[in-house]
């Protein structure tokens, strides 16, 4: 595979936000349960939203893929077993796996090793209660095969390992005829991503009682809009917004819809903290940088930014803390071992404290790195940042791992004025 090689330099420019993945997510469960033609605008074209997509396919709707437009037109239920495929997606496995529940077809879901390893059973449990049958190995992992129909009635979910075990029951139960109750157990993860969910089935008016611990909703109640704009995406700009911090350049980012919850806006305050100027205007955010200062964090609400904010620490000079988010050993790699390899071989010494915190202690300049065998998106994009401010070129790969997220990764920092290339 292909690798890149990032000569450092600030980063400098206005760009448009690249779409939410989140978002093109929600709307691709919901243009599928809502019965009637719907349209997304402005979707996300990436690996993940590619998986959601096709997995609706599979339950019976069609998908037609335009440029800044797709459309959802549901079919017929299938009657007889369907597989969907979801790559490395947890969102197509948590978000479906409910959604395959409402119908009474077997479903059976496939997908990469890592992802089968993955969390399911509170969610697979809440399924079982509801009236779906599940079958799946012993030993976890592939397939998984679920049969529904799932009826309404009540459950309690433990949503400390994802938040997207509950969003995935908020988009289907709204499908299912009768009262439904969720009942929450243990530490909340991610409550921004619910908030999201949350969001986009009000803006549709679906109804949803309560909050926080408990959710109460009755069915069938169907989505009213026949479109939705996805906004743009905050994940994807607070890497922008993090190199611009590092390098003391000044990056302006376009077309963020701040009305939308996003667990990721969470950069923001951290990068005030961090010694850079956040200046937020209606649709626009720019960040420019200043002193880069130690800071303690703690990340359970916005676990994707673990990586980026550990490049964060290791380009400060002085002690920095990563603390909660005990989840993101559970993502796409062990985020919390990979971050803290990455801070090493960026020249930061690194340990753990109590509760699984890590320690950073940083030392102001960040070495090169030459690491090709980043496959996790988040963390080759925040070695990417990392290498803007390093001592010399680096070298990292596999180019194509930002595909699951931000394909216009590279393509951005380039028209910010990254000097790039392939080796």
């Amino acid at each position: 595979m292909t690798a890149v090689r990032i000569v450092p330099g600030p980063l400098r420019g206005s760009v448009p936000a690249p779409p939410s993945k989140s978002y093109t997510h929600r709307a691709l469960v919901l243009g599928h349960l809502r019965g009637a033609p719907f349209r997304i605008e402005r979707p996300l074209d990436a690996d993940d939203t590619r998986a959601t997509a096709r997995g609706v396919a599979a339950l019976g709707s069609a998908v037609e893929f335009g440029r800044s437009r797709w459309t959802v037109a549901p079919g017929p239920a299938p009657r007889r077993r369907r597989t969907i495929r979801c790559g490395a997606s947890g969102s197509t496995l948590r978000f479906l796996a409910p959604v395959a529940a409402v119908g009474a077809a077997p479903v059976r879901f496939t997908g990469d090793p890592r992802l089968g390893g993955r969390p399911m059973e509170p969610l697979l449990a809440a399924l079982v209660r509801l009236g779906a049958t599940v079958e799946r190995p012993v030993d976890g992992g592939w397939p998984i095969a679920i049969r529904g129909p799932i009826h309404a009635g009540r459950v309690r979910l433990d949503a400390s390992a994802s938040s997207q075990f509950l969003s995935g029951l908020l988009l289907a139960l709204p499908a299912v005829a009768g009262t439904s109750r969720i009942d929450l157990v243990g530490r909340r993860v991610s409550a921004p991503y619910v908030a999201a969910t949350l969001a986009v089935l009000r803006a549709g008016g679906i109804r949803v009682a309560g909050g926080d611990r408990s959710f109460t909703l009755s069915g069938p109640q169907r989505f009213r809009s026949d479109r939705f704009r996805v906004p743009g995406d905050a994940s994807g700009a607070a890497y922008l917004w993090a190199g611009a911090a590092l390098t003391g350049g000044r990056v302006t980012v376009r077309g963020l819809d701040l009305r939308w919850p996003q667990a990721d806006l969470a950069i923001l305050p951290l990068l005030r903290r961090y010694g850079a100027t956040v200046r937020r205007s209606e649709n626009a955010v720019t960040v420019a940088g200043g002193a880069r200062r130690p800071f303690s964090i703690d990340l359970t609400d916005a676990p994707d930014l673990y990586p980026l904010a550990g490049v964060l620490a290791a380009a400060a000079p002085g002690p920095s803390r990563l603390a909660g988010a005990a989840h993101v050993v559970h993502k796409e790699s062990d985020r919390r071992a990979g971050t803290a390899r990455l801070v090493r071989a960026l020249g930061a010494r690194v340990r753990t404290g109590p509760g699984g915190a890590l320690e950073i202690t940083g030392r102001g300049q960040l070495r090169a790195v030459a690491l090709g065998d980043l496959t996790d998106h988040r963390m080759l994009m925040s070695a990417a940042v990392a290498a803007l401010a390093a001592d010399g070129p680096s070298r990292l790969g596999p180019r194509p791992a930002v595909t699951k997220s931000f394909p216009g990764f590279w393509r951005t920092l380039a028209d910010l004025g990254v000097t790039d290339g392939r080796s």
